[in-house]
């Protein structure tokens, strides 16, 4: 009952209490799945568009969560690119995936074994990493898989759906769906931000050099892909150097 309290109040449940983080990773992979739902069913519909059926796209977007990565290539099939060059677009827009999986690892016990780290590479994507990166202390890999189990399933759902009714709503309708992931990924970094004045300034400053890489005529040029890297490589090297902290979460001694 304790347990189950735990989940409801929004508490995170101890560390090793497996069963616990998963009905946690559940209950938040859930509001994911249902903005993943959008924004696949659109990627659906430019799937049927190039030829795709049903099939085709339900293993594209479970071998691939990204709509980034997916949308660059579905233009790619369109377009009667090579196999090789669609290799190489989807791994440089994926690229950033690999420094997150990199910041995950630093969360897991030491004692988690090599096949569930392996494993947790399939489950990085932005809003995963989001959720994972706000469990305190050492990530219990259960938490992150059940979130990954629904959210997927979401995604690949919507997908299905997109390419067997695509075409069927209005573009307005669907340019309000496709807002739905950035609500979404709102309400996961607005609540750390709102309990930490350093997060929220780091926050604003993302926002800020990322308007600045989007507007500066040289900057611009950079891929989205690199652009996220090495943003992310420059604000992650402050914040570790203004404000390390220990492998479980606790602020580091100086």
């Amino acid at each position: 009952m304790h347990q189950q309290n735990s989940i409801v109040s929004g508490r995170y449940p101890t560390f090793g209490d497996h069963r616990g983080w998963m009905l946690r990773g559940f209950r938040d992979g859930f509001p994911i799945a249902m903005g993943y739902f959008a924004v696949s069913f659109a990627l659906g519909i430019a799937a049927r568009n190039v030829g795709m059926n049903a099939v085709q796209g339900f293993l594209m977007s479970l071998g691939m969560v990204a709509s980034a990565g997916e949308y660059a290539a579905i233009m790619l099939i369109g377009a009667g690119a090579g196999v090789l060059e669609m290799i190489a677009t989807t791994v440089v827009i994926n690229l950033r995936y690999f420094l997150m999986s990199c910041s995950l690892t630093q969360k897991l016990d030491p004692k988690t074994p090599l096949w569930k780290r392996f494993l947790l590479a399939y489950c990085v994507t932005d809003e995963l990493f989001g959720i994972s990166s706000a469990v305190p202390g050492y990530l219990d890999v259960a938490y992150t898989y059940a979130a990954t189990a629904v959210s997927v399933s979401g995604w690949c759902l919507g997908t299905v759906l997109g390419v067997v009714v695509g075409n069927i709503l209005p573009a307005r309708a669907m340019s309000a769906l496709s807002v739905a992931l950035y609500g979404m990924f709102l309400a996961i970094i607005i609540p750390p931000a709102k309990h930490s004045r350093f997060m929220g300034c780091l926050v604003a400053l993302s926002m800020a050099a990322s308007w600045i890489f989007t507007a500066a005529p040289v900057l611009r040029t950079i891929s989205s892909g690199f652009r996220v890297i090495l943003l992310t490589l420059a604000i992650a090297g402050i914040a570790a150097l203004v404000r390390p902290v220990e492998p479980d979460g606790t602020p580091a001694k100086s």
